[in-house]
């Protein structure tokens, strides 16, 4: 029987509206979106013009502080737009697809008989380079560092998250090219961790080139940083890397097809979906292209759209595109209709982490959650509550307040260097303050970070 780390403190959030098992296809969107504000810390630069033909693989910006990282194309056609905010920010390259699925050809190669180095050059040419990220900081990794380890979460714990072994059921292929190229990257094995409950892959579970780790436990167990401080805590100084599932298989596609494949299988969530289900669909994909004829509620100003997960994910609108990183799409209702006395009266259909409210008295029921915050921000006082769903050994409370007042010193005592803004999300949900809990944890990296350059 192998070793299980048991994670006690953490929080399943029970909504309504999981995915069925069945994978349909999405339709092709009439327009793809590639975001640098996906990548937190990047400034972009621009390598194409309105009107440029581009295929699969073509580069359309890179980072302005390492021109290595080139970020591509994930369709072949013409870049339609280049969306611009406030003080000309670039906030999306928008490409229409040809429909032809031209692409570059990178070569197909076995990652095992290939030296780190031009494993390195391949992902920076094709733009697979960003889906290995680094912590700390929870930004795109730097392929001049050498990590201490490679991490990789094969289960996500995140409210209506994907089941991870139907993702990979037909990918096992892909996914085992990609740990063999994230073993030479590291030059040591990929630590891979697993559900002890629910993981039953082989594609995981007996996956080569790597230490399988078994976690047992509520969300956050699945996210990679609660699984990186319980296997090798970080330290100043240490760089590891992380990978997402689908991050794998679409490396696994670059070695073994040769050239760029962005599909990806979303799952399509939230009770405002009529069916909930898994769609094929290509990153960058328009949302509506997803959910199209999927919402239960015709007006579209009441439904809130999430790419990612509640706690983690990004508002968007229909219009709006996937996220690189995204591998679901939530559809929630908005929380703004008034409650005349709402926190006196007991009320069965609100979930509460309080046993103020009777949703204690029924662990098994599940919830049609909104986005009502229910109050402002309040003073900011000691509660205990936070120690309670965040299974890492740091003082939660401590470390917001040395961010507050910017306290480096304090920050890196307080194991700032061990956190990314998800790992904290659940303190955010049940913060009796409503304190921008995820805001504060990205500043305070940002703060090191800057201190370190």
């Amino acid at each position: 029987m192998p070793k299980v780390i048991k994670i006690t403190r953490g929080l399943n959030i029970p909504m309504l509206g999981e995915a069925d098992r069945i994978l349909m296809n999405a339709p092709l969107s009439d327009v793809y979106g590639i975001k640098p504000t996906d990548f937190h810390g990047l400034t972009p630069k621009m390598l194409v013009n309105e009107g440029d033909l581009v295929k699969i693989g073509s580069p359309l910006f890179k980072d302005k502080a390492n021109e290595r990282i080139v970020f591509t194309s994930p369709v072949s056609g013409v870049v339609k737009e280049v969306v611009r905010g406030e003080k000309r920010k670039i906030l999306d390259v928008v490409v229409a697809p040809d429909g032809k699925q031209d692409y570059i050809e990178f070569g197909i190669a076995d990652p095992l008989e290939l030296d780190r180095n031009v494993i390195i050059d391949r992902m920076l040419a094709s733009g697979t380079w960003p889906l290995v990220r680094q912590r700390p900081f929870s930004i795109i990794a730097n392929p001049a560092d050498l990590p201490k380890a490679i991490f990789v979460s094969a289960f996500n714990t995140a409210p209506l998250a994907c089941d991870l072994d139907f993702v990979v059921n037909g990918n096992e292929k892909y996914f085992q090219t990609g740990l063999n190229a994230l073993y030479k990257l590291a030059g040591r094995k990929v630590q891979l961790s697993v559900d002890a409950r629910n993981t039953k892959s082989q594609a995981f579970i007996g996956a080569q080139n790597a230490v399988v780790h078994y976690f047992d436990g509520p969300h956050p167990a699945g996210n990679v940083g609660v699984q990186i401080h319980h296997i090798s805590p970080i330290n100043k100084g240490d760089v590891f890397w992380h990978v997402d599932v689908h991050g794998v298989i679409t490396l696994g596609r670059l070695f073994s097809k040769g050239y760029y494949d962005a599909t990806r299988t979303i799952a399509l969530v939230g009770t405002e979906v009529s069916k909930p289900r898994y769609y094929k669909a290509i990153a960058g994909a328009r949302i509506y292209s997803i959910t199209s004829n999927q919402t239960q509620n015709l007006d579209d100003s009441v439904l809130r759209y999430i790419s990612g997960n509640v706690l983690s994910g990004t508002r968007v609108d229909e219009k709006g595109f996937l996220g690189f990183y995204d591998e679901m799409v939530t559809v929630i209702p908005e929380g703004f209709k008034p409650e005349v006395l709402g926190w006196l009266i007991p009320n069965p259909k609100r979930f509460s982490v309080s046993r103020t409210w009777p949703s204690f008295l029924m662990p098994w029921k599940k919830y049609r959650l909104d986005t009502m915050v229910r109050s402002g921000e309040r003073p900011f006082v000691m509660t205990g509550i936070y120690e309670k769903v965040l299974p890492m050994d740091i003082l939660p409370m401590f470390l917001l307040k040395a961010i507050m007042v910017n306290d480096i010193e304090k920050m890196e005592q307080l194991g700032i260097y061990e956190v990314a803004p998800e790992d904290l999300a659940l303190c955010e949900f049940v913060c009796p303050s409503k304190i921008e809990i995820q805001s504060w944890i990205r500043d305070g990296l940002d703060s090191i970070r800057a201190e370190f350059s």
